[in-house]
Order: structure tokens, then sequence, then C-alpha cells
């Protein structure tokens, strides 16, 4: 397949770029400091022009998106649009745009997190994007079939515990690798409609 990976320079978007190749799959990367493909999620005329160089693809792969963590009573207006934007937006928008250039029978797979059911203190932000991106999921699926659309949401990843293990107490974490495993269920697989939640 040809596939579209939106956030591969990162932590999990270069575990999953490293395992779709070796899976025989063509993977192209695109991030905001990506060369070839460069986008930022939260300007879709850069979504835009993505998907003009990329052409047809089978899949779609996102594993891109930040929300800014304060505590509930500091969050501003503007923290929580820019969280809108960067983490459920923008991925709607790769959504969106991509139905044009999709295999008849390709996929979309997003990612939210373990903050839209399980909160922690900071996360209002975060848990809002991760829902809407989860209830979007589910909405669309209903109108872009045959074309598939779901999402992973991981709790706190093992190998990034050394930066956000104190904002995560008592929460098992997931090794990387069954993140991975998840997007490649998604991605081969004819679920649609779904968020895979792990952890």
């Amino acid at each position: 397949m040809k596939i579209l990976l939106v956030g591969a320079t990162g932590r999990l978007g270069t575990a999953l770029h490293a395992t779709l190749t070796k899976r025989g799959h063509e993977v192209l990367g695109a991030s905001r400091s990506h060369t070839e493909h460069p986008v930022d999620l939260t300007d879709p005329e850069t979504v835009r022009a993505l998907y003009e160089r990329t052409g047809h693809v089978d899949a779609v792969a996102c594993a891109a998106g930040s929300t800014p963590y304060k505590p509930l009573g500091e969050l501003t207006h503007d923290d929580y649009l820019s969280g809108f934007l960067n983490k459920a937006l923008g991925q709607i928008e790769l959504v969106r745009l991509g139905l044009p250039v999709i295999a008849p029978r390709g996929s979309f797979t997003l990612i939210t997190g373990i903050l839209a059911r399980e909160p922690i203190v900071t996360s209002a932000a975060a848990s809002t994007a991760n829902g809407a991106v989860e209830a979007f999921v589910r909405a669309a699926a209903l109108e872009a079939a045959p074309v598939r659309v779901n999402a992973v949401s991981p709790t706190v990843i093992t190998e990034a515990l050394d930066k956000y293990a104190d904002f995560f107490p008592g929460f098992e974490p997931v090794p990387l690798e069954r993140v991975v495993q998840a997007y490649v269920r998604s991605i081969e697989g004819a679920e649609t409609g779904r968020v895979l939640e792990l952890g």
C-alpha cells in the first residue's frame, strides 16, 4: 500500500514508519520539519498542498497533534483554540481534504489518547480535543464507507515515562510497539468507526 504518514519524525511516527516499511508498504512521511512533504495541521492549505504532492494514497495515518496542559483556571480561549486546531481540527482536515484522493477502500487512522476517557489535572484542553477526534471518527465512518476511519487511543507510552510519568500517577503505561500494532490493525484490517483503546 501507499501510505501517507503525518507526524513521521516524532517518536511514534518514526517507529510506525519503520514497521510499515518492513511490512512492505510504501510510506510517505510528512511533518512540519519534513523537507519533501512539509505540513502544518493548523493550516488547511498545507494539508491541501500535501495531497496535491502525494496524489492518490491507500491509507493516511496521523501520529501528530499537540495540546496545552495548564490548570483549568489558567487555560485561555487561545489555549483551547490551539489545542483544538492542533489535535482535532487538523486531523479532521486530513480526512475532509483526503477523501478525494484516498483509495475506494482505503483508510484514515487518527490519534487521540486516554485523556478523552480518563482525564488528569491540567488536561481540560487535551481531553476536549481528544474527545472531539473520537466523536468525529464514529460519525465520519458512517458516511465515508467504504473508506474506513479509525483512531488509536493509547495511555501514556512506556518509552515516554521519563517525561510524562509524573502526569500519569498510577496509570499503566503501554509499550510503543503495542501502539504501532494498533495502527497496523487499523490500516491493514477491515474495521471502521473504531477507537482502538490501549490502556
